[in-house]
Formats: C-alpha cells, structure tokens, sequence
C-alpha cells in the first residue's frame, strides 16, 4: 500500500493499548494522534540548519505512537523532507513500520531552493523555474511564492522523491495569503481553483490523497483585512472542482495560548449566515483542523505559567511546555503539530499520550481569564 489508510492507522495505534483513549483521533478516513511531528525550522539561513537532522526524531516518534509527520518543501532547503524519507526508507525497509499506517503531509507554495544554499538564489529561480516554463516572471510574488499549476505539480513530484514516497496523504497549498497584496482578489481566488484543479488530478493519479491549506494568519485575520481569507468561497471552489467528494479535507492554522482565534475568534461566516471560530467552521464545512506552531516556536516561555494553568489543563506535576501542548491539543482540532530536532524531546511531548485531554469547561476558563498572558 502506498499511502496511509483507515485499517493501517488503526492497526498502530493498536500498538499503544496504555495510552489514553482520546490520544488517537477518528476523523471518518483516517486515525491521527492528537500530537504530531513537524520539521519547520525557523532562520533558514543559520549554519545550524546544515548540520541538524530530523530523522532520529522522526523514528522516535513513530516508535512512541506518534505517526503523523508534517513537513514542506522550502524547509531547509528540501532537507526536511530527505531526512524524513531516510527514517520512513529506513523502518519500512526493516518491516519496523509499514508505509499505511503513517500519514505524511507535506506542502508547496514557497520556492525551496535546494540544498547547499545556492550562490545565485535568483539564477536558480530563473533557471529551475521560469526558463523551464513553471511560471512566469510575474507569477513568482516577492522571489518567494508561487501557485501556478506547473509549478505546484513540479513541487509535488519533487517532494515524492525527496521523501522516497509514491503518495503524499495530505498536500497543503501553503501560506496563499502571501500573495494576497500582490493580486487583487479575483486573481487570487483564481488562482485557489487552479490549485485544487491540479490537486484534484494529483489525486487521480494518487500522488496525494487530499489536500488542504496551510496558512498562517489568513484564515483569522478580520474579514476586512487585505489578507483574509473566506474559508466559505475556498469551500464553494473545492465543491465546483471536486464535486462532492473533494479532497479538500484539511486545514492548518496556528493555535496556542497566545494565538487562540481558531477556537474563540468568530471571523469566518458559514452557510447558515452565521460567523463561527475557524475550528467550528472547519466543523462545519467537513474539515479536519490541524493546529500548528503550539509553542508559538518557544515565544510562550518567556516568564513561567501561572500554577492555574497546570491544574485547569491537568499537568501541574508536569512542565510548561507539557500545559502549552495540552493546550492546543484539548481545542476540538484533530492534531496539534509540535517542531521537535531532539529525540528526547519527542520521548518527554509523548508523556501527554497518558493524559487525558483537558475538559471544554477548562478551556473555556483559560480562555476567558487569560492565565497565560
């Protein structure tokens, strides 16, 4: 089997009868661990980024009942998502794993360069994409972002080998609001459906088994604000591609005790004319919610929790790095996805596997009281 499917997924977490019965996560396709791995890296250009790697962390994981593993491919310059194929080439071939019961997404949007950083980031622009007839110049918004069909496909395939995979499960068009300023709003929606039309045949051609979004602000941000953007028309644009059953099934947005919109910040309007929170209008429309960056990449720590923290989110005998993934795992999301290059840092996120979810009525009270800021 070449992908991650519904009898796989469920026969791992099998393998981790000792964990709390709401740390996996049904969403009717497949079974997600509420926590997951993610292989983002932030200050792309510092040396350290040259000489870390993923991969131990990522066979941590996956030997601690943690299976899904998110990546991209301009994270350090393609190299994420060689490390993760080197783990998942490494315990499949040794039948320690086998390829369906882990889910792998990854996303395309962003240009990766490759790696080593090359001398002429602009030449490789020019030669690697627009001289072979990705895009065009125009099409690349800020040296940085593009969207055209051609240039997604090229990302996807890429991204198959890097990871030595024959299917991606999940597939994010990454950031789009980047070009939201650039373009005006009819090009950009445009550009949306020309997306999902490709993802759409990917599919068919099952190099992806869905796709989704991967957004930083755009999907929170107020409805008047130049990059917002309406998870309604995305829907509408998905049905009018797919049809009914589309593959647009996911969303990836941050969410953590200092960025809590996705769950209290009622901004996205749904079919009944209603405004709901991003997670309850993901709810709404079919989708699985992925909550990214929970430690807001180690920007929550600045001062210690207040001890109210730890009891509402049921983790006082724990750090507070354990209370900011609780946190962001106990919103109503399928997965919250924690950066990790340490494998013994995997080892102490997968404490939370015993832990029960924090309750509605705590979340409910951190939110409304503030603790944490």
């Amino acid at each position: 089997m070449s992908r991650a499917t519904k009898e796989g997924t469920f026969g791992y977490l099998k393998k981790f009868g000792k964990y709390s019965e709401d740390f996996y996560r049904f969403n009717g396709e497949l079974f997600f661990p509420s926590l997951g791995i993610g292989t983002y890296k932030a200050e792309p250009y510092k040396e350290d980024n040259y000489i870390i790697n993923y991969a131990q962390a990522i066979k941590t994981a996956l030997r601690n009942g943690i299976h899904f593993i998110d990546t991209a491919i301009n994270y350090r310059y393609q190299m994420s998502e060689r490390e993760i194929g080197e783990a998942l080439s490494e315990m499949i071939g040794s039948g320690e794993i086998k390829r369906e019961e882990v889910i792998v997404a990854s996303k395309a949007g962003f240009i990766p360069l490759d790696f080593p950083f090359p001398d002429n980031p602009y030449g490789w622009i020019q030669e690697i994409m627009i001289d072979s007839g990705l895009c065009n110049k125009e099409e690349v918004i800020i040296d940085q972002h593009c969207m055209t069909p051609a240039y997604l496909r090229w990302s996807c395939e890429q991204s198959l080998k890097n990871l030595s995979l024959e299917t991606i499960d999940i597939f994010f068009l990454h950031n789009p609001e980047t070009q939201l300023g650039y373009v005006d709003q009819d090009t950009f929606y445009g550009r949306i459906r020309s997306s999902f039309e490709l993802f759409e045949e990917l599919r068919g051609e099952n190099k992806i088994g869905a796709y989704g979004i991967a957004a930083w602000n755009g999907f929170l941000y107020e409805e008047d604000h130049m990059e917002y953007i309406s998870l309604a028309k995305v829907v509408d644009i998905a049905r009018s591609v797919g049809g009914e059953n589309h593959g647009f099934k996911y969303l990836q947005s941050p969410f953590n005790m200092a960025k809590p919109h996705a769950y209290g910040y009622a901004n996205q309007q749904c079919e009944d004319g209603f405004y709901y929170p991003l997670m309850h209008a993901c709810a709404r429309f079919g989708l699985s919610f992925l909550g990214s960056s929970p430690l807001l990449q180690k920007n929550l720590f600045k001062r210690p929790f207040a001890a109210k923290i730890g009891e509402l989110m049921q983790t006082s005998e724990l750090t507070d790095v354990a209370s900011a993934l609780q946190f962001a795992r106990s919103a109503g999301g399928i997965c919250a996805i924690f950066g990790a290059v340490e494998p013994s840092h995997v080892i102490d996120n997968t404490i939370l596997a015993y832990i029960p979810a924090a309750q509605d009525t705590a979340m409910q009270s951190l939110m409304r009281e503030s603790h944490a800021v």
